[in-house]
């Protein structure tokens, strides 16, 4: 899951958010070609197989960005136990996160993604010591009221899936939550960096374990599929590095309508009025949450 860091460290003298929002709209067509190439390689390679080819894809795109700065030396950290622990969170969640998309239609489970910012609300407050308002508690209600009406009764949903979904938004959260911690004092390619080693090295033993023989073909499917996730989230940080967090918050729930027509034109997945109905009250509560906090000068850097 890519992360977004305020544009503090570009500086809103220089923010160009129509910049931003085209890398974050780029960003959202490659997260929704990695989730279909997850669903098309379902079955030729397990997620074990996947969640090691997207890690080895972010450590070598990691390890090119710092070759082409040329400072080894932003790599270093005194924080190796929290770049650990925030590694290990993500390898638990894309594993989780691409089960869901193989369980769920496209759109549905790119809405369950979006409910990573409602749990945050919920985490802010006794982990980072943030104040949550009353409109940002409502916000965050409204949100998952729209959830339950997305896989509600009137939905023909796989429960099983929707609980997968949801475990990784929540897991997200708590990506979101290290990366705000950690971005106190470490640099986003030494996150980036730190994570790539650390999910390639988890994810090797379960990828030998439950290894399953790739074609030629299979493997330049698998590799574009990681290539995609490590390429979107590069897109996302560079586009939340030049534009503002404020200007940019609706862009990222394009991912919605990207997957609802992938889904229907690849795989012929219908989005019913429940689903319909369910992810614009997300999508509404999540942009207005966001304005929100920009406008009493708080930051909200996640995906």
């Amino acid at each position: 899951m890519p992360d977004a860091p305020s544009n503090a460290d570009a500086g809103i003298a220089t923010a160009d958010n129509l910049r931003g929002a085209i890398l974050l709209a780029l960003a959202a067509v490659l997260f929704t070609a990695e989730a279909t190439l997850v669903r098309v390689s379902a079955p030729v390679a397990n997620e074990a197989q996947i969640v090691f080819f997207r890690s080895a894809a972010q450590l070598v795109l990691s390890v090119l960005i710092v070759w082409r700065i040329g400072n080894w030396s932003r790599l270093a950290t005194s924080r190796p136990a929290l770049h650990i622990l925030r590694g290990l969170t993500s390898l638990a969640m894309w594993g989780l996160y691409y089960t869901s998309f193989r369980m769920l239609d496209l759109a549905l489970a790119t809405t369950l993604t979006f409910a990573t910012s409602l749990f945050v609300v919920a985490l802010a407050a006794p982990i980072l010591g943030e104040h949550v308002g009353r409109v940002r508690w409502g916000a965050t209600i409204i949100g998952f009221a729209g959830i339950a009406i997305a896989v509600g009764p009137a939905a023909d949903v796989s429960i099983t899936g929707v609980g997968i979904g949801l475990i990784a938004a929540a897991g997200g959260a708590a990506i979101v939550i290290l990366n705000r911690l950690l971005g106190r004092t470490e640099s986003t390619i030494a996150i980036m960096a730190w994570i790539g080693v650390v999910t390639t090295l988890g994810s090797a033993p379960f990828a030998w374990v439950f290894w399953e023989p790739l074609a030629l073909r299979d493997t330049a499917l698998v590799c574009l599929t990681a290539l995609f996730g490590a390429g979107g989230m590069f897109l996302t940080i560079e586009a939340y590095r030049v534009g503002e967090v404020s200007a940019l918050a609706p862009v990222p729930y394009t991912r919605f309508v990207v997957a609802a027509v992938v889904g229907m034109v690849f795989f012929g997945e219908m989005p019913g009025t429940a689903l319909l109905l369910g992810a614009a009250l997300v999508v509404a509560a999540s942009i207005f949450a966001v304005r929100h906090e920009m406008r009493q000068g708080l930051t909200a850097p996640h995906r």
